[in-house]
């Protein structure tokens, strides 16, 4: 099967909502997600996403910066592939047609979260060549 890797437009955003509120299992509602999409867009964010036919099956959010540390970087957020769509490669592909792209905008770094006890993406993640840093650390004010 054929896969489509595309960046959507700022007007289509909302498109990405649903795998968003999915990955968060609920616990942002679409409401607050959509009025944060509304402002990531003017931002440096792009999203990301995964095409079979018309539907999205997979996104990531896009973050470009430049930090002292480590040069143009991007932070993938938000990746998410359906559950019905795991485990099939489809992931690797994503990743690699992220890559591509990144570097093409002048990127040399690239940079993630992923929560403390989802072990299936950091297994992903190692076999991706990445390396854990540190620690995130998170206060809500």
């Amino acid at each position: 099967m054929s896969y489509q890797f595309k960046i959507i437009s700022n007007e289509n955003l909302g498109s990405v909502i649903p795998l968003v509120f999915e990955l968060n299992e609920g616990r942002v509602s679409k409401a607050v997600l959509k009025s944060r999409f509304d402002e990531m867009k003017l931002q440096n964010y792009e999203c990301a996403v995964i095409f079979d036919a018309d539907d999205i099956i997979g996104v990531s959010g896009l973050w470009f910066c430049t930090r002292h540390y480590s040069g143009k970087s991007v932070e993938l957020d938000h990746v998410y592939i359906k559950s019905e769509y795991r485990n099939k490669g489809i992931g690797k592909q994503f990743m690699d047609w992220i890559y591509a792209y990144v570097k093409e905008k002048g990127c040399n770094s690239m940079e993630l979260n992923t929560y403390v006890q989802n072990y299936p993406s950091h297994k992903f993640y190692y076999n991706e060549g990445y390396e854990i840093w540190g620690y995130h650390f998170f206060k809500n004010i």
